[in-house]
Order: C-alpha cells, then structure tokens, then sequence
C-alpha cells in the first residue's frame, strides 16, 4: 500500500511538474541535458505541423489539476445533473472513488452520462438550449480546458476576446471603437445560427488532432461531444453541436473559430470576435454587403456553419450593439437601448416576484443585479443615463413600498415617521392618484430621499460610476 502510494505521489508530482512547464514556458532539462524551453518547442513544432504533447491525458487527471478543476466548479456553481448529485457532494465522492475515475480515464474506458437539458428564454425572444453536465463530468471537462488552454493560447488570434484568460468584453469593445473612430464605422454584424449547435464534429477533431498527439485526449474529448442528450427521460445520440454550458465547450468554439479568425487575418480585415459574436469593420455600405457575401459563403462551405441570414446585416455602428454596447460614429462607447430595457425589465420582475417581502429584503436582492450590471458597462460614456436610471429605480422602489401600506391610515403613519408633516402626510394619502403618480409627489419624494435609500444600502450607479472612473 505505501509502495502505491508513493508511486502515485511520484506520478503527481511528475505530472504537476509538466502542467506548470505548460502554463508558464518554464524551462526544463531534455533526454540530451540541454536546456530548452517548451514554448521554443511548440513554436518549432508547430511550423512541422504539430506540436509537442505527449502523456496529456496523464496532465489532465493529475491530483493537483483535478483539484484546480473541483475549486473552479464550484466555485462557478451550477445545479446537478441527471445524477442529481450536488457539486458539494464531489469532494466526498472523490475521496473513496477518485482512483478509479483516474484509472478508467487512464485506460481509455471512462464514459461521461448523458447531458441533462434545460432551455432558458433569449432576450430576443426564443429559447436557448443549455447542457448541464453531471458534476463528475464538469470536473473532468474543466480538467481537461486547464491543460489544452495554455497550448492553444499561444496559437489564437489577438482579435479573439471571449473565454481567453486576460481577455474581456470591454476590451473587444475598446478595439472595435478604435477602429470605429479610424474611420472604419460601417459593421458587418454576423449572426451565426444556433452555433454551438452546429458544430461538425469530425472537422473539430481532426482540428484538434492538427496539434494534439494524445490519442487518450482525443477520444475523451470524443466521448463528450458524442455523449446523450436526456430529453423527456429519454437519451438521444448526438451527432453534431457541442452543449452550451459545459466548461470544455468555451475553448472548442474558439478552437472552430480560429480558423475563421485565420481567414479573416489573412484577407486583411478589421474585426474583434467575443465567442460567436463577429464583427467586421469597414468604410463603405458597398464594402460591406461583399464582405458578408464572401464570409457567410465561407462559413457555410468551409466551416459547415448555419448563417443566420435574416439577422445577419450591414450598418452604422451607431445603428447595431455588440455585447450589449453601441459605438457611435466617432468612436464613442454608449450602451445599447435593448440593455438598458433589458435592466428595466429585471427591476420590474424582481419587485414583482418580491410582492409581500420586506422592503430591506428587496434593496438586498436588487443592489447585485445593479453593481453587476454597472461593472459591465463602466467603459460606456453614460453619466446622464445612468442618473435617469437611478431616479426611476428609486421611483419604483417607492412606488413599491407605498403600496405596502395598503390603507390610507397607514401610508400616512409611514410619511410622517420619515419626517413628512401630518397635513402634508394626509394630504397624500386622501389622494385619488394612483400609486405610481403617488410615487412621484414631493411628500414621496422628501420622506423616501436619496440619504434614506443610502441607509438601507441600495447600490447608486450613477456615484459608483465617478468613483469607477477614477
């Protein structure tokens, strides 16, 4: 037992050793003494064709990688799948059956279950499909994305933005207003169809392939695209897409796409690209419609992608968003009037959904939503906009507790604890108005002020937004 376990404790640390030398272009002693850099290695390989990736799989279901992957799960959360078992059970599950995961991965015999579906309304309207995977296979999946992640960094393009480590949405945004206000304002917005949905699965692997030489890997990888789809209590083959939601699908769609961002390179373009999400930027209408023309035929023909024809279009940046944001003419970042509405309407289901529940709770839940939001769009020039956007919150918020009090003894009561005179407190309550009328009054006003919302702790964007600016 003790000569196993320092076998194993060797093997670890043996593999650990490797993953770093990966992550970090660390430097290590070959067959021959001679110090060389495994970045030089890849480099060099990948002008033969391929690149040096032996005993991978080994890498993947390191103790140290797995670990990295069960705090990365968790820490991203998610409900069970078809297994039902939550992630806060894994750690338990791995202590008494981790060796036998680890040997049936190692020997090529793991099968992952079935992906248990759910859809989830598009703010466009439809529906989007997500796959949850069952945590063991989350784990794994997020296991496997550490270790292919720093080979493939070293290869995608710098237009490319979505789920790449350093990378972000606010800096795709920042090039394409570069480019915006360089002239090039004119958008060629491509809208791939259901993409993650699409994609070919034997074109995906044999991209894999391409630098891969992990036979193991390679069939795990397999295995997942190709697992079932639990729909109905039922498991279907699936023999294209990969499923949303899953933490490998990230790095294969921008393994696909990759080459599209090759061609796009290659033919000269301007164009920043967050996942599925393209932009091509160029000067002219005209420029524009044969530029679409050339890359959805591309797309189709060569990548095997679904264009999506009647979404997909030329125009004014000022007359489309990407990512939620609008780029005016002269470069100017602004947030896009669909994300704007799109806050209102998670305002109005929260106060609605907290219909009965106190107030204090309600501040509660409403001020993550908007210091999330306020985060993505701090790059926007949106000051005025986002001094509106705290007014009619805070209206609603007191439209929303004055209906609380129901009887017109008890809106007055209310007033006056805050302050406001009995004449003044009668006054409003006797009111024929309705409580959205109500709401805005001065009596409302001067109870339920800017220092009161203060005290309870409801987050103001339009302050944060100086503060973040700074």
């Amino acid at each position: 037992m003790e000569h196993q376990q320092i076998i194993t404790y060797q093997r670890d640390m043996f593999i650990e050793h490797k993953l770093d030398v990966i992550g970090q272009s660390a430097v290590r002693e070959d067959v021959n003494g001679a110090k060389t850099s495994l970045a030089g290695q890849l480099d060099k390989a990948s002008t033969q064709g391929r690149v040096f990736t032996e005993e991978l799989i080994g890498m993947v279901c390191s103790a140290t990688n797995i670990s990295r992957a069960y705090k990365q799960v968790k820490k991203n959360k998610g409900v069970a799948g078809i297994d039902n078992i939550p992630i806060g059970s894994f750690a338990d599950w791995y202590a008494r059956e981790g060796n036998e995961l680890v040997d049936q991965i190692l020997r090529g015999e793991y099968l992952p279950s079935a992906v248990k579906t759910v859809e989830i309304p598009k703010p466009n309207g439809g529906t989007r499909q997500l796959g949850i995977p069952t945590v063991k296979d989350r784990i794994v999946q997020q296991a496997i994305s550490q270790v292919l992640t720093p080979i493939y960094e070293q290869v995608f393009s710098n237009h490319s933005y979505g789920f790449r480590p350093k990378r972000s949405a606010q800096q795709a945004i920042r090039q394409a207003s570069a480019y915006v206000a360089d002239g090039h304002n004119i958008v060629v917005d491509l809208d791939m169809k259901s993409f993650f949905d699409e994609v070919n699965h034997d074109k995906l692997m044999y991209r894999l392939s391409e630098r891969i030489k992990d036979k193991g890997l390679l069939k795990l990888i397999r295995q997942y695209l190709q697992s079932g789809v639990m729909v109905g209590g039922l498991a279907h083959q699936r023999l294209k897409g990969t499923p949303q939601g899953s933490p490998l699908s990230p790095l294969l769609s921008n393994i696909v796409l990759d080459e599209l961002d090759k061609e796009l390179e290659k033919r000269g373009h301007y164009f920043v690209r967050y996942a599925d999400d393209v932009s091509i930027l160029v000067r002219s209408q005209k420029a524009g419609e044969r530029v679409l023309l050339s890359v959805c035929s591309y797309l189709t023909t060569k990548l095997k992608l679904k264009v999506n024809e009647e979404k997909s279009k030329v125009c004014k940046s000022s007359a489309t968003k990407f990512l939620g944001y609008t780029i005016l003419a002269n470069g100017i970042i602004t947030i896009a009037k669909q994300s704007i509405e799109r806050l209102k309407q998670k305002v109005r289901k929260l106060i609605k959904r907290n219909k009965g529940v106190k107030f204090e709770s309600l501040i509660l839940d409403l001020s993550p939503i908007l210091r999330g939001w306020l985060n993505y769009f701090r790059i926007a020039s949106c000051k005025k906009l986002l001094h509106n956007l705290d007014a009619w919150i805070r209206r609603k918020l007191r439209c929303y507790r004055l209906k609380q009090c129901k009887r017109v003894i008890t809106v007055k009561r209310f007033l006056k604890s805050l302050g406001i005179t009995s004449r003044q407190s009668w006054i409003l309550a006797l009111s024929g108005k309705g409580w959205w009328r109500k709401s805005g009054c001065p009596q409302a006003h001067q109870a339920m002020n800017l220092k009161w919302f203060d005290y309870l702790g409801l987050y103001n964007m339009s302050r944060n937004y100086v503060l973040l600016q700074n």
